[in-house]
């Protein structure tokens, strides 16, 4: 038997609702996604700690948010993201490209807009825009034309709504009872169990 388990993403096999998470640190590129999110033209739901953002970034995004209107721009300091992701009226996913809101993302078959910062996110990033084509990557750059643009092209690109959408069948398809996932879940469960009974045996690898 493999002591390595292919097993997740855990998110889908649980129930459970999602913890609290931030996407968004203050950074220089803060007026320029601004810019680009309303250049876009289409309405947006911005998660923003209010810790995140000083006095002068603050009143420029109310003054963004009044110009668009309380109906097509709203900005909130926390959200269930999966339920979020979940709604039928959502149509792209602007995110820093976390491991948690990158299988989230790919669950529900939403388009993503990849802006990675750090750690592990540059990486999931490109497999997002490169392996799995359920998004774009916006790599490093900070700018409103870019925002503009990708979020437009991931709202209307046939081509990448169509991968999203294969990616989060199969995804359903793996963690579904018999699924590849499941069936892995299930082995690693009856693993710790038999290392309950014999505890020298080598611990196991996990992959998710």
């Amino acid at each position: 038997m493999r002591d390595v388990f292919a097993v997740g993403p855990l998110h889908a096999l649980s129930p459970a609702p999602a913890s609290a998470t931030s996407l968004w640190a203050q950074d220089g590129g803060f007026h320029e996604f601004l810019a680009g999110l309303v250049a876009s033209g289409y309405a947006f739901l911005w998660v923003l700690r209010p810790d995140m953002v000083d006095t002068i970034q603050d009143a420029a995004l109310r003054e963004a948010v009044a110009a668009v209107g309380q109906d097509r721009a709203r900005v909130v300091p926390w959200v269930a993201q999966r339920d979020v992701l979940r709604h039928r009226a959502v149509g792209c996913f602007l995110t820093h490209s976390g491991w948690n809101s990158t299988l989230e993302g790919a669950a529900e078959g939403v388009p993503m807009v990849c802006w990675p910062f750090f750690a592990d996110q540059q990486v999931n990033s490109r497999f997002v825009a490169a392996v799995w084509g359920n998004g774009l990557d916006m790599k490093d750059v900070t700018d409103r034309a870019v925002v503009e643009r990708m979020v437009r092209e991931a709202m209307e690109s046939d081509q990448v709504r169509a991968a999203a959408t294969d990616v989060a069948r199969r995804l359903r398809e793996d963690v579904a009872d018999g699924g590849a996932s499941a069936k892995e879940f299930q082995r690693l469960v009856a693993f710790i169990r038999e290392l309950s009974v014999c505890p020298q045996r080598k611990r196991p690898g996990l992959s998710s």
